[in-house]
């Protein structure tokens, strides 16, 4: 034959261009059906006139690969090369569904308010890590990895975002991190009585802390009056003996180890208010009640 005259043509392209009657599809061709005319014109192969991509059977990227036809571009988010994960043959741009688990790079790559939605306005101060909390499937209900939040405990554990402390909490102040770990809640690691703003007894009461020992001198509940956060250990300047109520009357109930011993001037079993006042009114040895001399010397 000196040519084809393809008009006259009424079968197939490919029941010719076989690779045996006329050149067929060349080994680097693109993997499709053998529907030729759905791609090229029987004026030329080449470049092709249009593209039926119901007639491709091979992934995307064996032509959407940057020489063959365009691929991703530099500013592409990082994925695998499954493009029909996210576009469809129509095309390109908007992607109507992104298949997550082709996506290679953070979700901050993409998630960053400018590609797509990012973090509200009022989310909670926190890395960028939008994987140690969130899902794939959805944003809501997250899964705190606290190691990710940069903010103070309270910006979330306020009642509202997430629980804050319980009624019966005792009063402090709201650094949370002062007492409690980000593991639990109970039991407390730790203690900053600086954090504390209510009175000691609100928590030293034998059921939150430890309270008054059944040996403690008769008191008021006012802990402070005789001790510090740094220590319950009590020095002797440090006792207001107007919260104890038996000072006036009993004193021997707490200062019978500092009598004298038996023997000398000074009686044993005698309430001291007989003849000394006590303080913070009076000092024990300057302020005798009564004319008892030597008893102090």
């Amino acid at each position: 034959m000196t040519r084809v005259d393809h008009a006259e043509v009424i079968g197939s392209c490919f029941s010719c261009h076989n690779g045996s009657t006329a050149p067929g599809k060349p080994p680097a061709h693109i993997v499709s059906s053998n529907e030729c005319d759905a791609c090229h014109s029987t004026a030329y192969w080449s470049p092709a006139a249009r593209v039926d991509h119901t007639e491709l059977t091979g992934s995307c990227v064996s032509c959407h690969n940057g020489s063959d036809a365009p691929g991703k571009p530099a500013t592409h988010i990082a994925t695998t090369d499954a493009c029909e994960a996210c576009h469809t043959t129509r095309s390109w741009s908007p992607v109507t569904a992104v298949d997550h688990a082709e996506v290679i790079g953070t979700c901050f790559s993409c998630h960053n308010g400018g590609i797509a939605t990012g973090k509200p306005a009022n989310h909670i101060v926190s890395s960028n890590q939008c994987d140690t909390c969130h899902s794939t499937t959805a944003w809501v209900p997250a899964v705190f990895d606290h190691s990710d939040i940069v903010s103070g405990c309270i910006t979330c554990h306020n009642g509202v975002v997430a629980d804050g402390k319980t009624l019966d909490h005792p009063s402090t102040s709201d650094n949370c991190d002062a007492c409690h770990s980000t593991l639990a809640w109970v039991p407390l690691v730790r203690m900053d009585h600086d954090e504390a703003i209510g009175s000691c007894i609100s928590c030293h009461n034998n059921q939150i802390a430890e309270g008054q020992s059944p040996n403690h001198v008769p008191t008021t509940t006012d802990c402070a009056a005789c001790h510090t956060t740094i220590s319950w250990q009590v020095s002797p300047t440090n006792v207001d003996h107007t919260q104890i109520p038996l000072a006036q009357s009993q004193c021997a109930v707490c200062h019978e180890p500092d009598r004298p011993p038996a023997g000398n001037a000074h009686p044993r079993g005698q309430d001291c208010i007989q003849c000394h006042v006590a303080p913070p009114q009076g000092d024990w040895c300057s302020e005798p009640v009564q004319d008892r001399p030597g008893l102090c010397e």
